[in-house]
């Protein structure tokens, strides 16, 4: 009988105990503190903060190279060389590590690889579902995963907001005018993955406290997210009570799974200290 194994970028921030379980093998992502440059997920991603508060350069971050996938679907193939290999990527509009895990998989039979559109939360929940199914289904190969793969990529969705605009303000996504306009009002852009890219929709305006609840509860109506399971994303340093009342609102909107998502130190350079986000699955739509 067939089986798949899966692969996503470091990027898509999996908890270890879900890429032991299913099998995933993670492909490095990259960020530079200054001229060093080291593997995202080896190191804790308060790393990132610190080097920010210590030196006011927010560190760096670059996608995964040909030679680093290169690297993981040959030690794939050493212990099953027959095996198909599913990448699901971090979205490509955002970084070449799509591009680099096709160049690295010139040669090779039976690699796919499909861009999630997402990061992340989302990421993980496209690689999270997919395995499950992968799990319930025994006897599926490619020809199976890969439409239930793109199903569920086009019914991801997420978006997040920071706490503070100064780590985008450093890296060169806001100005400084408008960082300072933010720390001064209490306004958080709003910003969601749409077809792949990330684009600030709305503006919040309130403490944390008051918007990760929120948020919970407009993003699931809006979308009309599925009810059984919910991603929630944290960045380092959001505070207990906001992650108390972000769970209280999803399962008071009938939420049965909760799941938290750390992010690991990519994503931790682009959202800064005590960001937020949700993700989650659309409900289907009815055959007519």
């Amino acid at each position: 009988m067939s089986r798949v194994v899966l692969v996503a970028e470091s990027g898509a921030d999996l908890p270890p105990e879900v890429t032991e379980r299913y099998g995933i093998r993670v492909v490095p992502m990259h960020v530079s503190f200054g001229t060093e440059s080291r593997d995202d997920g080896s190191f804790p991603p308060e790393e990132i903060c610190a080097y920010y508060q210590r030196t006011g350069v927010l560190p760096q971050t670059s996608a995964s190279m040909p030679e680093d996938f290169r690297r993981v679907f040959d030690e794939i193939r050493a212990g099953e060389p027959e095996v198909p290999i599913l990448h699901l990527a971090y979205s490509a509009v955002t970084t070449c590590s799509f591009q680099s895990a096709r160049a690295a998989a010139e040669g090779m039979d039976e690699v796919i690889s499909l861009d999630t559109k997402v990061a992340s939360a989302g990421q993980s929940a496209v690689v999270m579902r997919t395995a499950r199914l992968l799990e319930e289904h025994p006897d599926w190969g490619v020809g199976e995963a890969v439409p239930a793969a793109e199903d569920l990529i086009r019914r991801c969705r997420m978006c997040f907001i920071p706490d503070t605009l100064e780590f985008l303000r450093a890296g060169g996504r806001v100005s400084n005018a408008t960082a300072l306009c933010g720390r001064l009002l209490g306004i958080h852009p709003l910003i969601e993955f749409v077809d792949g890219a990330l684009r600030a929709t709305r503006k919040l305006r309130g403490r944390m406290e008051r918007l990760a609840p929120e948020l919970v509860r407009a993003y699931i109506q809006e979308n009309e997210l599925e009810r059984d399971e919910l991603w929630l994303i944290e960045t380092p340093g959001l505070a207990e009570e906001i992650r108390r009342g972000a769970e209280s609102a999803a399962r008071a909107c009938g939420v049965g799974t909760v799941r938290w998502i750390k992010t690991g130190g990519v994503i931790t350079a682009h959202g800064g200290p005590g960001a937020f986000g949700v993700a989650g699955f659309a409900a289907r739509v009815p055959a007519k």
